[in-house]
């Protein structure tokens, strides 16, 4: 009796005082239910904006401001002639080049300068990695004069050269990856250097195929930015084949003001690759993030 007695007062109530099970269990899914409202409401304004644009893109014409969830009348006609009448086509072409140039040369030069600071030891190792993302507080309008008398100096103005070269590598991105290096085990860099590996073979055997998930990731910020960039191609390029898409759009404006469903095409003839793009590289997206910044 002593013993059902001491292992009865060792129990926990099954629920604290003066809260019946059926209020706590009501409580937990009041609580369950707003949060599912919560998240379907920020679903709504996050994915409305787009479905409205993409319902104007498939529709005749009309007004802008006349939403609705199913357009009357279904057509692809918009999408064509944004594609052929309005030139689309070559400034895509444009685009897709500046965006593939721009995202090989920062994986390569991003992983190539952040391999010595964090792998290496040298003097003044910190202090440089403290320079490199100093640059990051500077805003592009302060040098972007000075860029494009550079860029005039040199011979690569009105050139998708000249679009792409000057953003050929960042700040964000060597931070990105050295993080990440600080992740993988240096017994894999000491065996290499036993089997008489050099530095430049360790980084490009070892560590630059074991930072998948960190390239990812910075290889979907640098093409969304090279897609999007509007204001240093509208400076740099000059001849109207060498536009790129957010250029290419804006100069529609001027010509399809009335007609909204053109525009609309347009835009979402932009935004589709962006898409695509991540929902391929969205599984190494999200372990970049979370990986790519266990350490300091």
């Amino acid at each position: 009796m002593r013993a059902i007695a001491s292992a009865g007062a060792g129990r926990q109530p099954l629920y604290s005082k003066g809260k019946p099970p059926w209020r706590t269990g009501a409580l937990a899914i009041v609580g369950l239910l707003l949060r599912y409202v919560a998240m379907c409401a920020i679903a709504v304004l996050m994915i409305g904006p787009f479905y409205w644009l993409l319902v104007l893109s498939f529709r005749g014409g009309g007004n802008i401001y006349s939403f609705r969830l199913i357009p009357e009348q279904i057509t692809f006609h918009n999408f064509i002639y944004a594609w052929t009448a309005a030139g689309l086509g070559i400034s895509f072409l444009n685009s897709v080049i500046v965006g593939v140039a721009s995202v090989g040369l920062n994986l390569l030069l991003a992983s190539l300068a952040a391999y010595p600071l964090a792998r290496l030891t040298f003097p003044g190792r910190t202090l440089i990695f403290y320079i490199i993302l100093s640059t990051l507080m500077i805003p592009f309008q302060l040098y972007m004069i000075p860029l494009l008398l550079l860029c005039i100096r040199i011979g690569i103005s009105n050139t998708l050269v000249g679009v792409y070269l000057p953003f050929s590598v960042g700040a964000f991105g060597v931070y990105l990856i050295k993080q990440y290096y600080h992740t993988i085990p240096k017994d894999l860099e000491e065996a290499a250097r036993v089997d008489g590996a050099g530095e430049f073979t360790i980084w490009w055997r070892i560590m630059f195929p074991l930072t998948k998930p960190a390239l990812a990731t910075l290889a979907i910020f640098v093409f969304v930015f090279s897609w999007s960039n509007f204001l240093w191609p509208l400076i740099i390029l000059n001849d109207q084949g060498k536009f790129t898409l957010p250029v290419a759009i804006a100069k529609l404006i001027g010509v399809f003001v009335d007609k909204t469903h053109y525009l609309a095409a347009g835009s979402v003839i932009t935004i589709v690759p962006v898409i695509v793009l991540f929902l391929f590289l969205q599984r190494l997206f999200i372990g970049g993030l979370t990986l790519g910044a266990v350490k300091g």
